[in-house]
């Protein structure tokens, strides 16, 4: 068997996105956000497009909108390009499905929780060793939580797990291994289809389901995240060539404007040694 890639957009929605995946999401979501507990128990799959309550206010679009056990919204974002402002533009995402629960005239009090679920196929957080993090609010100092458990922002980053297939111990690590190699795979492995909505994901992305037209759109879609790395590549190797002439600050400046319209400020800095503050004044420069 073939399997789609599960990163891509359309590949990840077509999984966990449709009434006849909720079994699915159920499960994916257990193991992310409850350590494989059965915490959830029904959900219900939301409009993932966010329309804004104020003319003016950007519109956006979620990869999943779901409502969970205990009135809980998540909202579930696949992102394969480390593209810049990503990070704000997720709590700009939080944010924003927490404040369209009210309707005009209604009470604070009526708020429900939001989950951020990010899947990253980049690094984040380079500073932390573990591949699944979480963010709630805290007081600074004496990392007190805030009055209300509202607000919590839940990272996977994909390549920071790096279990081999009969490594794998729980339902959290075999879903995660599912999203990182099932492009690869070319048969079901048996200890994960131990899980039946694993072994349901992986039914639902054998390329024997799918027409022609979805294989095309898939195929361009996967091309165009591929040019977009092989860009990112070239433009750090270009960079490093050029460098060796110019001395090793003109080398990281040159990768740097190379590098300005593809990534964020502070993964530019991690990449060429550059201050934050050298690489924000390459960029008022260019603009």
């Amino acid at each position: 068997m073939i399997f789609i890639n599960p990163k891509t957009d359309f590949a990840f929605k077509k999984i966990f996105g449709s009434e006849q995946s909720k079994d699915i999401l159920i499960s994916f979501l257990n193991g992310i956000l409850y350590e494989g507990q059965p915490t959830i128990e029904d959900l219900e799959i939301l409009n993932p497009y966010q329309a804004p309550r104020i003319r003016g206010i950007k519109d956006t679009y979620l990869d999943i909108k779901a409502k969970i056990t205990g009135n809980k919204t998540v909202i579930i974002e696949m992102q394969v390009l480390n593209v810049e402002g990503f990070e704000k533009r997720i709590l700009y995402n939080a944010a924003k499905a927490y404040s369209i629960q009210l309707n005009t005239g209604e009470g604070y009090n009526l708020l429900n929780p939001v989950i951020a679920l990010t899947i990253t196929d980049f690094e984040m957080f380079p500073d932390l060793e573990q591949f699944i993090s979480r963010f709630i609010l805290k007081e600074r100092d004496y990392l007190v939580d805030y009055l209300v458990y509202d607000f919590e922002l839940v990272f996977v980053e994909l390549p920071k797990f790096n279990k081999h297939l009969e490594q794998l111990e729980n339902v959290t690590e075999k879903w995660i291994y599912f999203l990182k190699n099932a492009r690869r795979l070319q048969d079901i492995p048996t200890n994960m289809g131990e899980v039946p909505e694993i072994m349901k994901a992986f039914e639902i992305a054998n390329q024997a389901n799918f027409n022609r037209d979805e294989l095309e759109d898939l195929e361009k879609r996967e091309m165009f995240i591929h040019d977009q790395k092989n860009v990112i590549t070239k433009a750090l190797k270009q960079g490093m060539q050029q460098g060796i002439q110019k001395g090793e600050q003109q080398k990281a400046i040159e990768i740097a404007k190379e590098l300005l319209d593809i990534l964020d400020e502070e993964m530019i800095s991690q990449k060429t040694g550059l201050s934050l503050e050298e690489v924000q004044k390459l960029k008022q420069e260019e603009e």
